[in-house]
């Protein structure tokens, strides 16, 4: 649930026990009578805010503990595929070292011939 959900529900919430509270206060009523209804009103709301309250947190560790599994299977398979990565750099470069050496061994032999020249 989005933040501006929550802020729309809370909202709602709010105005709703102000409009109870203001109704009650103007019902032709005893004063006992009127103050008893305005405090099961605001028990009331402050029940429904604490029940939304309680999904909100509920859906919002759901999301994240659904997030925090996505993210360590990413990991996962991230690190897997660096792996894989590393041993084909380090293939490629064994590779190029070989042909260097090749190289280097050819140049010794040509030099080592003009020397003797």
């Amino acid at each position: 649930m989005s933040n501006n959900s929550g802020n729309s529900v809370l909202a709602l919430l709010i105005g709703a026990a102000i409009g109870a509270g203001v109704g009650i206060l103007f019902a032709p009523d005893k004063g006992s009578k009127t103050r008893e209804k305005i405090k099961d009103g605001f028990d009331d709301a402050k029940d429904n805010l604490k029940h939304k309250f309680e999904d909100v947190t509920h859906q919002l560790r759901k999301k994240f503990e659904g997030s925090k599994q996505d993210f360590e299977e990413n990991y996962e398979e991230m690190v897997s595929n660096m792996s894989h990565k590393t041993e084909d750099v380090i293939s490629f470069l064994e590779t190029k070292l070989a042909d260097l050496k090749e190289q280097n061994a050819k140049l010794q032999k040509k030099q080592m011939a003009n020397h003797e020249n």
